[in-house]
């Protein structure tokens, strides 16, 4: 019986993150209260409470899923016995695939204004950027390491352009979702950086 109201609350945190993706995405930010959540699941805003003690915790828990669903995994990517050429296509597709999939999520982690008044996920936020940022660098170095990509290309500089990428595929997805071929934006992605770094 316990086992069975545990899977109940965890089905239930699961519909509550997916509402709070749901709204940023398409209602925004300001549109983001545990009213407007409870209404999108079709539960009490008590309910709410009864899983998360604030929105706040709500938001640290979707970061929590980003860390082990997207951040960890493009670490492991990073990390691969293979070319850098090879770990580079596998990170940019993996890394938007997963946005594409999870709406809100771009907007959540490149939105201050969520952050504003709570220095913890202000720290969680920081580390989550910086962590993508860093493995992707990682990847760029290596290339350039493998002597296939320029030298005079700050691996660092480059993966400060890489993180705006993201934000252009939220755009893409807001005005033109029906339309969005991950696959080939993926691609068109790659091509854009592999001239930057073509010797």
């Amino acid at each position: 019986m316990t086992k069975r109201k545990r899977q109940s609350g965890d089905i239930r945190r699961a519909q509550i993150k997916a509402a709070v993706k749901e709204i940023i995405f398409y209602d925004g930010m300001q549109n983001l209260t545990t009213k407007n959540i409870a209404r999108k699941v079709g539960i009490s805003e008590g309910t709410v409470f009864k899983h998360y003690v604030s929105k706040n915790a709500i938001i640290k828990d979707i970061l929590d899923d980003v860390r082990n669903d997207l951040v960890e995994p493009l670490q492991k990517i990073a990390l691969e016995n293979e070319k850098a050429s090879v770990r580079f296509e596998k990170y940019i597709c993996f890394h938007l695939d997963y946005l594409t999939k999870n709406e809100g999520i771009t907007i959540l982690l490149f939105t201050e204004a969520s952050y504003q008044n709570d220095e913890m996920l202000k720290k969680h936020l920081d580390e989550t950027y910086h962590l993508m940022e860093h493995n992707f660098a990682r990847i760029i170095n290596d290339g350039i390491a493998e002597e296939v990509w320029d030298s005079a290309v700050s691996a660092e500089d480059l993966s400060k352009l890489y993180m705006g990428i993201p934000v252009a595929l939220n755009i893409e997805l807001l005005l033109h979702e029906e339309n969005i071929n991950t696959w080939d934006y993926c691609k068109s992605m790659q091509k854009l950086i592999y001239r930057i770094l073509k010797k």
